[in-house]
């Protein structure tokens, strides 16, 4: 019964843009000009295999540590949920979720890019630079401890540093941290990519606040929607469902010292996703300024349920757009 209950601590459904982002990550390093496999080996396999299901736990983690620290603001936005509604203590949440945050951290020690991806020693002992993958994971653990503990600051208080760094520990370096599992990350192609995705959650993971107005008010959580109020606020986060898609092209456009694009994907198939991602980022932004109160009285407004569809969207779009030549 309890494994039930943790496993709705784990919220299952936001793991998967996260699983999709560090797997499009390493898609994109695959297909892209700076790839050293020339097929795709088992140990390639196992790496990926790794790599995601430790990216899974590190967001399930996440998400339990973040409801330990909101525990407060849930009995009043969200009771139901296992820790408010008494299923499971603040402790045994705690532990679960430092359980999880060990198992996808160490393990990660051995994902290493080639040329050092042959055995189990190469991978142990392989030169600090190709530890890369692990001190992305340990980067990102970190921010989600940023984010919700008072201990480090809690800048989900604050609406800006907020969005700030949720863009970046599942924007910017979720993207790198895949391409890190294949190829070298020490170049700009892969942060570029990134880039992208931290500019679209800067704004858009602001949806999911507004549902939650009363208890962050209440408990000094200053969310965008709570410090300038539903209309303003879906104003101010409307343009990062549109502008982040024209870093495409832009991407395409930009010429690195090797004289080729800044982005090595198929650039008819990066045009064609800039511009679905583009009109689909316009649509939601109309559900959104339609009526923007009506987001303060539902958990999952369909502008969340976009945002998140568009992620998948955008994840499995970039894989092809490198995969296909």
């Amino acid at each position: 019964m309890k494994i039930k209950i943790f496993f709705k601590l784990l919220r299952p459904f936001t793991l998967i843009p996260p699983l999709l982002g560090i797997l499009s990550g390493s898609a994109c390093a695959y297909g892209s000009a700076y790839n050293l496999h020339s097929n795709f080996t088992f140990s390639l396999f196992l790496t990926l295999l790794l790599g995601s299901f430790c990216a899974s736990l590190l967001n399930g983690a996440s998400n339990i540590i973040n409801q330990v620290y909101d525990f407060e603001i849930d009995i009043v936005n969200k009771p139901s949920r296992p820790i408010p509604s008494g299923e499971v203590s603040l402790k045994e949440a705690k532990i679960v979720s430092y359980i999880l945050y060990i198992f996808s951290i160490v393990p990660v020690w051995w994902i290493t890019p080639p040329p050092y991806d042959k055995s189990f020693l190469e991978r142990t002992f392989a030169p600090i630079q190709y530890h890369s993958t692990f001190f992305i994971f340990a980067s990102g653990m970190v921010l989600t401890f940023i984010y919700s503990a008072p201990f480090l600051g809690r800048t989900k208080r604050s609406p800006f540093l907020a969005n700030f760094t949720i863009a970046l520990a599942r924007g910017e370096l979720l993207k790198v941290a895949g391409w890190s599992m294949v190829a070298n990350v020490f170049i700009l192609e892969p942060w570029y990519l990134g880039l992208i995705f931290f500019v679209f959650l800067l704004g858009a993971t602001s949806t999911k606040d507004f549902s939650d107005i009363e208890g962050d008010r209440k408990f000094g959580c200053m969310t965008l929607p709570v410090k300038y109020g539903a209309v303003k606020s879906a104003k101010m986060i409307a343009p990062f469902f549109v502008l982040p898609w024209f870093l495409i092209p832009l991407g395409i456009l930009i010429k690195t010292e090797e004289k080729r694009p800044l982005l090595t994907g198929n650039p008819h198939l990066l045009i064609a996703l800039s511009v679905v991602l583009t009109f689909w980022g316009i649509y939601t932004v109309s559900l959104i300024l339609k009526n923007p109160n009506s987001l303060t009285k539902t958990e999952n407004h369909p502008s969340w349920k976009q945002m998140y569809l568009m992620m998948i969207f955008a994840q499995i779009g970039f894989a092809l757009a490198y995969l296909i030549k």
